[in-house]
């Protein structure tokens, strides 16, 4: 597993946090899984630029 050192901007730092209790998960655990929805976003819209966008419908998050 990777270690990694976040910069967080202050004015942010405490809707992360409210976010992650909300949602009832550890810091780490709600940065990783935000970190991972933009990566799965991020693979959708590539294979949608490739045409592919029609595969993915009903899959989860709107392109």
């Amino acid at each position: 597993m990777a270690v990694m050192t976040l910069r967080i901007p202050d004015d942010l730092d405490l809707a992360i946090r409210a976010g992650a209790t909300a949602a009832g998960l550890s810091l780490n655990a709600y940065i990783v899984r935000a970190a991972r929805r933009q990566a799965v976003l991020d693979a959708a819209q590539q294979l949608a630029e490739l045409g592919l966008g029609e595969l993915l419908c009903g899959e989860g998050d709107t392109l």
